[in-house]
């Protein structure tokens, strides 16, 4: 490749980042539309989430445990979307970080599936009965519910459905 082509297609090494003092006013306190925060200096960028010694739960799982009319209204709307649900349970409920560090790898990402997959559920209640009966079988294991794509072939939504007792006093969410 000639010099002159190859400084064309080459990328700048990152030389950090950037100050935002030379930008017009207008434009420091959102670059590029986005909100960003200060980490202490003139420079601004986004804060990223700790990765150590940090339980990672499911959508929704900061909230207050849901009442069981939320619930149904949040596999109602798993089901409008045409996606199947599924219930999975675990014992230690959170991603974390153990055998890897790697980015992106986390342990505790699959959970064990409870039964199959709805496939034709039309009806949050089904849904609802079966966390019901799988609460009574793993009463000491977090449940989800999950909605899956089977046309795109993705998991859509998850949220933890159903907490232990004793999990808020050890960390739980």
């Amino acid at each position: 490749m000639a010099p002159a082509t190859m400084a064309a297609t080459s990328v700048a090494p990152f030389q950090g980042l950037k100050s935002t003092a030379g930008l017009p006013v207008s434009r420091r306190s959102s670059v590029s539309g986005f909100r960003s925060v200060s980490n202490g200096g003139r420079i601004r960028c986004m804060q990223v989430w700790p990765v150590y010694d940090n339980m990672k739960f499911e959508t929704l799982s900061y909230l207050p445990p849901l009442s069981q009319d939320e619930l149904l209204k949040q596999v109602d709307y798993l089901i409008r979307n045409n996606w199947i649900p599924c219930l999975e349970f675990s014992k230690v409920g959170f991603v974390f970080r153990e055998n890897s560090t790697s980015p992106g790898y986390y342990d505790g990402r699959y959970w064990t599936m409870w039964k199959l997959p709805m496939f034709g559920c039309t009806d949050a209640t089904q849904v609802y009965a079966e966390l019901e009966e799988a609460k009574k079988a793993y009463p000491d294991c977090y449940i989800r519910i999950l909605g899956f794509d089977n046309v795109r072939q993705v998991q859509c939504i998850m949220f933890i459905a159903y907490k232990p007792p004793g999990s808020e006093e050890t960390g739980g969410a």
